[in-house]
């Protein structure tokens, strides 16, 4: 098998691509929402943190699904070169605009609280990765610049761990690690209250635990080929993915409800999104959707920096926030659209013809 074959992409599932579009729309509005409503209890999206562990498991089966059988031939440097090529320009992208808006927030100045060094300091923590929580004002985020960069830090984890150790195992040892995170997620649930955590200083190794599971039950989900064959089709798993979001925020009951929909729900969906038929008239919008996700994910937190200084400063009514909030969300999805198209593609095909195509 040559260079070319081995690099060779495989057949997408659209409708786990469609999923992902959904997931990431789903953040969005979480974002504002937690915002707008600060009492959990009474928001309607309260659980769309979830999103995060849906990522992670979508991840394990599908990186499992495209290199468990070429990971060996590919080679640790390769597969890493990759993985950055597709993840990494899009972390820099976020961190540019979060620099942007921390800079021209017409609603705060915290340039002068920072000043230039420590303001430099937030951007290349930002690009490189490098967690970094020290703005109080934004409740200590691992990536003050763009907050949701903290998953992607344990994305890189997860794929160094899969290239270095995970992609070995066997099926039985697949599943005994997997049941011992099982164990932590629960842990983490339980001393939390919930499994929210993971974004900020103080709760970074909760972050490590939610990937730890999700990833890996991913990828047993794939090796186990536990693909559930059904006719629920785009909208029907669409429609259970959302339930999920849409749980009722208990305090009470929250280290008992997300635990299960973590440990049992997202990997049963998945094995349902695999296994399901798209029907033809769905096939360009799960295109589009998957396509999307990543670039809505990676650039709409540092505008929800400059809607949480607006909330602070102006106090909107609830009615205003009920208009602003949806055409701010189609805002968003747009400008991703516009980032994948000249800047994202653009950029991942330079680099692959660079540093892949050769050879």
């Amino acid at each position: 098998m040559n260079k070319v074959e081995v690099l060779k992409t495989k057949a997408h599932f659209e409708i786990l691509d469609g999923l992902r579009g959904l997931a990431a729309i789903v953040v969005v509005f979480y974002h504002f929402m937690e915002i707008a409503i600060t009492d959990y209890s009474k928001n309607f999206i309260a659980h769309g943190y979830l999103a995060v562990d849906f990522f992670f498991c979508l991840s394990g089966f599908v990186i499992a699904y495209a290199y468990d059988n070429r990971a060996e031939k590919l080679g640790v440097f390769s597969f890493i070169k990759l993985r950055l090529i597709r993840l990494h320009p899009l972390v820099i992208i976020g961190s540019i605009l979060g620099l942007l808006t921390f800079l021209f927030d017409p609603f705060s100045n915290f340039y002068p609280v920072y000043g230039f060094t420590k303001t430099a300091l937030l951007f290349f923590a930002s690009a490189f990765l490098i967690p970094y929580p020290v703005m109080a004002e934004r409740y200590f985020n691992l990536f003050n610049l763009n907050a949701p960069a903290w998953s992607l830090f344990w994305e890189y984890i997860a794929n160094i761990f899969y290239i270095l150790i995970l992609f070995k195992l066997n099926r039985k040892l697949l599943q005994a690690i997997t049941l011992i995170a099982a164990v932590v997620i629960c842990f983490v649930a339980f001393k939390s209250t919930n499994l929210m955590g993971g974004w900020g200083g103080p709760s970074f190794w909760d972050g490590g635990a939610r990937v730890l599971y999700s990833f890996l039950a991913g990828m047993l989900v794939y090796r186990s080929n536990w693909i559930i064959k059904n006719r629920l089709g785009f909208l029907g798993i669409s429609a259970l993915l959302l339930v999920a979001f849409l749980v009722p925020f208990n305090e009470k009951y929250n280290w008992l409800s997300e635990p299960l929909i973590v440990l049992v729900y997202f990997p049963v969906l998945v094995a349902l999104g695999a296994g399901a038929k798209l029907e033809a008239r769905f096939e360009k919008i799960c295109k589009l959707s998957g396509e999307l996700s990543y670039p809505l994910y990676m650039t709409h937190y540092p505008f929800i920096w400059i809607f949480l200084t607006y909330v602070a400063v102006v106090k909107p009514d609830m009615s205003l926030l009920k208009v602003i909030i949806p055409i701010s969300v189609c805002l968003l999805i747009a400008f991703a659209y516009f980032i994948m198209l000249y800047l994202d593609k653009p950029v991942r095909k330079y680099l692959r013809q660079k540093f892949l195509d050769k050879g």
